[in-house]
C-alpha cells in the first residue's frame, strides 16, 4: 500500500529543492489529525473539488455574457485549463503537482456571477470593495462548510497563499504557486482568443503578428510555445518566470486582447452589462433590506459579519442562471417575463 509517508519520502527523493514538500508544509490555522493516505496538499486539493463553490463554476461566465453555443469558456473549464497547464510546468520543474493542483483548483472560486463585468459591478457598489481573489480565499477559509465542528476547509498555508496572490502584485511565496499565477495568464488570454475567433469577434488575422510569429499561429503551438519557455526558465531556480521575449510578447498579445476582445462592445454589449448591473445591483439591495431571507448559514453568521458583508457573499456566490432567474423572481411581473 502506498501511504502519506511513502508518498512524503518519495517528494524528497524526486522533487526540486525549490519544491514545496507536504510534510514541511506550514500547516492549518487548525490542527487535524493526518490522513493515512493522502498528504496535506492531496487533502487541500479534494476538499475544493467536493465543495459547492466548484461545482457552481460550471454555471459562470468567463468573458462572454450569454453565449449562444456550448463550447465557450466558462469558470470551471478556465479552472481545468489553468490546473492542467501549471501540472504540466511542475512536473518538468520538478515541482509538487499536488499542491499546484490544489492552488489552481481553488483559485477562482471567489468569482461573482457575469464575470468580471460582475466583479466591477460588486467592487463599485460594496463599500470595502470588491475583488475576486480576496473572495476566493473567503470561501475556502469561511463560506464552504468543512464539516458539522467547523467552519472552512481548513487548507494549508501554501495553498491559501496560492489562492490569494494567483492575481495582484504579491507573488506567492511557493513555487508552485507561481506556476499557477502565470499558468492562469497563459490560459486565459490563449483560450480567450479562440472563444472571441468562434464568436466572430476579431480573426485569426487580427492578432499581433510578432506574437504569432514568437508563440506560434494556432491554439497548440502557442501553448506549447510558453509552457517549454516556462518549464526551461524555472527549472531549477528559486522564482518561476518566463524569458523577457516571451513575456513581452505576451504581455502584446494580452494587451491586444484588452483592447479588441475585454472592452469590446461586441462582447459586453451595453445591454448585456446593463442587465447585469440591474441584476446584481437589485439583489445585493434587497438582501441589505432583507437579511432575514439571506440563506441559513448566512444568516448563522450575522454575529460575526454585517449584513452588507453577507449580502455581498450570498451575490458573489450566485451563478448566472441562478442570479437571473432570482431576480425575475422577485422584481419582474410574472406576466411580463
Amino acid at each position: 500500500m502506498i501511504t502519506r509517508t511513502l508518498v512524503e519520502q518519495r517528494e524528497h527523493d524526486i522533487l526540486s529543492e525549490y519544491a514545496a514538500k507536504a510534510d514541511e508544509s506550514r500547516g492549518r490555522r487548525m490542527e487535524e489529525e493526518q490522513c493515512p493516505i493522502r498528504t496535506v496538499f492531496q487533502r487541500d486539493r479534494d476538499r475544493i473539488i467536493h465543495s459547492k463553490s466548484f461545482r457552481r463554476l460550471m454555471h459562470k461566465t468567463q468573458v462572454f455574457l450569454a453565449p449562444e453555443g456550448d463550447h465557450y469558456r466558462t469558470r470551471l473549464t478556465h479552472t481545468i485549463e489553468v490546473s492542467q497547464i501549471a501540472r504540466t510546468i511542475a512536473r518538468g520543474c520538478g515541482l509538487n503537482e499536488d499542491l499546484t493542483e490544489a492552488i489552481a483548483m481553488g483559485h477562482d472560486l471567489g468569482h461573482t456571477p457575469f464575470g468580471h463585468s460582475g466583479e466591477a459591478i460588486l467592487n463599485r457598489i460594496y463599500s470595502r470593495g470588491f475583488r475576486h481573489n480576496e473572495q476566493s480565499l473567503r470561501v475556502v477559509d469561511v463560506l464552504e462548510s468543512g464539516g458539522s465542528d467547523r467552519r472552512g476547509l481548513n487548507l494549508t498555508e501554501e495553498v491559501r497563499d496560492g489562492i490569494l496572490n494567483h492575481t495582484g502584485p504579491e507573488m506567492p511565496f511557493t513555487l508552485e504557486g507561481q506556476v499557477v499565477k502565470i499558468s492562469d495568464r497563459i490560459a486565459y488570454i490563449n483560450h480567450d482568443i479562440d472563444d472571441a475567433i468562434r464568436s466572430g469577434v476579431i480573426t485569426a488575422a487580427d492578432l499581433p503578428e510578432e506574437s504569432l510569429r514568437v508563440l506560434g499561429r494556432t491554439h497548440k503551438q502557442r501553448i506549447d510555445t510558453l509552457v517549454n519557455d516556462m518549464i526551461e526558465h524555472t527549472d531549477g531556480q528559486p522564482q518561476a518566470r518566463l524569458s523577457d521575449e516571451k513575456t513581452r510578447v505576451m504581455n502584446e498579445l494580452r494587451a491586444f486582447m484588452f483592447r479588441n476582445v475585454y472592452h469590446s462592445s461586441l462582447v459586453k454589449r451595453a445591454e448585456d452589462v446593463a442587465k447585469s448591473e440591474s441584476v446584481i445591483t437589485s439583489l445585493f439591495e434587497y438582501y441589505l433590506d432583507h437579511p432575514r431571507e439571506l440563506p441559513t448559514d448566512l444568516r448563522m453568521m450575522s454575529e460575526e459579519y454585517d449584513t452588507e458583508e453577507l449580502a455581498k457573499d450570498h451575490v458573489a456566490s450566485m451563478t448566472d442562471r441562478y442570479a437571473l432567474n432570482l431576480y425575475n423572481e422577485l422584481f419582474v411581473v410574472k406576466g411580463w417575463r
